[in-house]
């Protein structure tokens, strides 16, 4: 059953990473749609993690479809990854370095930015 759930929540959030992308298309060679769905995705999980999976009385099952399922296909380092080989193949190698390292400690930050703001509130 669990396999089910991630899958179904896999399904929508592949979906909503393609509306985000279509909706973000620009001209620009910097892959500005993937940065931001990758940067939303590492708020999400950790201010998921530390909030709703700690603060409510969830299942398992449904920790898994949320966190693996629905942020986990929402988004994606094999993008990223292609993204900056192509980057690379245009002969834009300071813009695809540039990418690696903005996607890279941009997704930490704003992981940690998820963890601080589920925290607010907290007794120290």
């Amino acid at each position: 059953m669990i396999y089910v759930l991630v899958g179904l929540a896999g399904a929508l959030g592949a979906m909503l990473r393609y509306l985000v992308g279509i909706a973000l298309v620009s001209e620009s060679p910097f892959p500005f749609s993937t940065l931001l769905i990758n940067l939303i995705g590492c708020y999400l999980l950790a201010w998921l993690t530390t909030t709703l999976f700690n603060k409510l009385a969830l299942s398992d099952y449904a920790k898994a479809a949320i966190g693996t399922g629905l942020v986990g296909s929402f988004t994606t380092f094999s993008a990223v990854s292609v993204e900056t080989v192509l980057l690379f193949d245009r002969g834009s190698i300071v813009l695809g370095i540039c990418y690696v390292i903005v996607s890279l400690i941009g997704g930490m930050a704003m992981s940690r930015l998820g963890f601080k703001v589920s925290r607010v509130g907290e007794k120290a």
